[in-house]
């Protein structure tokens, strides 16, 4: 684990004109850098799913064997996303994070020369732990490379790494697997994360205190953020763990919204396009063209939801997620009653999904780090990301057989149900927190 060890923190020696520069330099570097690697993440945990029509008919699979599958990938990428997240905060983001994405890709291959379910399975399984070394990277990254007055903007331009890599996957896994099979709708991805990883190693830095450079809060002289740096130094991660993140109620209350939110997107994102073959009679790639319209109003809602949050709520994301989530109960209603075939009016519905989803999907993950220690973004957010799996879980096995026993209506219904839950907690996170400040 030594490789992995986060670089050790050097003095401060440089200028202010040459801090000023180094900070502009490597800001916008690692944001462009974390954001591709973290999308290429994406075609190597989503592809599977856009290739799984052509997978069922070719292998002679049932819905439940694809359940099964989605099950045990999100369980086993919510424990590991939380123990990553532990380590991750200790480890150097450069290396967790590219030899993670290179891992990610040769599953993917492998994946694609398999035939067996038990196989599949395993190695579902092996995709989500290695999955699960994307996010603490780029958490670690976010939570110290930019500061709380600003975070809420930068934190969502990045964010849209999930559409980016949401939308380009389903067209390229479509294609692929119309023109040479669903094995090579694997293949492609796989190859892609591999080159893509090893760029990481390269390209990938840690803490600007390991650079040589003030603290973030320090250089831009943010309040707020030298109050979060400064709050529980030298704690050991047990410590850590056990006051800011075990027995912090805003941390569980907004861990269970979270898996809420993930049985809602998982469920729209992976039963998706199976709702428009089946239902209205869409052709394998028409239905991947119209569930990339999620990612796109993800990408859309996500940047909304960051710029309003600083914006109008000066920093306090929880009131955001609040108005998202009556946007969410809103669409889903529409989808469940909306008759058209029309591929505009469900391509229009899917991105109205997708932009009131990705507002909470990673405003709660933001509120998580925020209301934790400085030094626990990768734990805190991991915690409650553990329980987003859980729900994303749901929305594998048990949300299968909710559709094979009570179909579409049934599957529209729960969604209904869990959103107006969703709303409801993100409601007590704000009471909790009026309540923390004014003790």
């Amino acid at each position: 684990m030594s490789f992995f060890s986060e670089a050790p923190d050097i003095p401060v020696t440089k200028t202010k004109s040459e801090i000023d520069a180094t900070y502009r330099y490597w800001r916008l570097h690692l944001m462009i850098v974390s954001y591709i690697g973290y999308a290429v993440f994406y075609f190597t945990r989503k592809g599977f799913n856009f290739v799984m029509p052509e997978m069922l008919t070719d292998l002679g699979l049932e819905k439940a064997d694809i359940g099964m599958m989605g099950t045990a990938f999100y369980l086993t990428y919510g424990i590991s996303k939380f123990l990553s997240g532990v380590i991750g905060d200790r480890s150097n983001p450069r290396y967790f994070m590219g030899l993670g994405l290179i891992a990610t890709g040769i599953v993917n291959i492998i994946f694609g020369m398999s035939s067996s379910v038990i196989m599949f399975v395993i190695l579902w399984m092996i995709n989500a732990f290695f999955q699960g070394w994307g996010w603490p990277p780029c958490a670690k990254i976010l939570n110290t490379w930019y500061s709380r007055n600003e975070r809420g903007l930068w934190w969502a331009i990045w964010n849209t790494s999930h559409n980016l890599g949401g939308a380009l996957i389903p067209i390229i896994a479509g294609a692929v697997t119309l023109a040479w099979g669903w094995r090579y709708g694997m293949f492609v991805p796989g190859v892609i994360a591999v080159v893509i990883g090893i760029g990481l190693c390269f390209l990938l830095r840690d803490r600007p205190t390991s650079m040589g450079l003030p603290t973030v809060g320090e250089w831009r002289d943010d309040v707020a953020e030298k109050e979060h740096e400064s709050t529980g130094v030298g704690l050991s991660t047990w410590e850590i763990l056990k006051v800011y993140v075990f027995k912090n109620s805003i941390i569980w209350a907004l861990a269970i919204s979270y898996g809420l939110v993930y049985i809602i997107r998982t469920g729209i994102n992976d039963w998706g396009n199976l709702y428009l073959t089946e239902t209205h009679g869409y052709d394998l790639l028409e239905a991947n063209t119209s569930v990339a319209f999620f990612e796109v109003g993800g990408f859309l809602g996500a940047l909304f939801a960051g710029w309003g949050s600083d914006k109008f709520f000066k920093g306090n994301r929880t009131q955001m997620n609040i108005i998202y989530v009556v946007g969410i109960i809103a669409v889903a209603l529409a989808l469940w009653f909306v008759p058209s075939n029309d591929g505009f009016v469900m391509s229009a519905l899917f991105f109205l999904m997708g932009f009131f989803i990705f507002g909470p999907q990673f405003l709660i993950a933001m509120a998580a780090a925020e209301n934790s220690h400085k030094n626990a973004a990768g734990a805190s957010t991991g915690f409650v990301s553990l329980f987003a799996y859980i729900g994303a879980a749901v929305a594998g096995l048990p949300l299968s057989l909710v559709i094979e026993n009570f179909k579409w209506n049934g599957f529209f219904g729960t969604l209904f149900i869990i959103s107006l839950a969703c709303a409801l907690l993100l409601i007590l996170v704000y009471f909790l927190q009026r309540h923390r400040n004014k003790n």
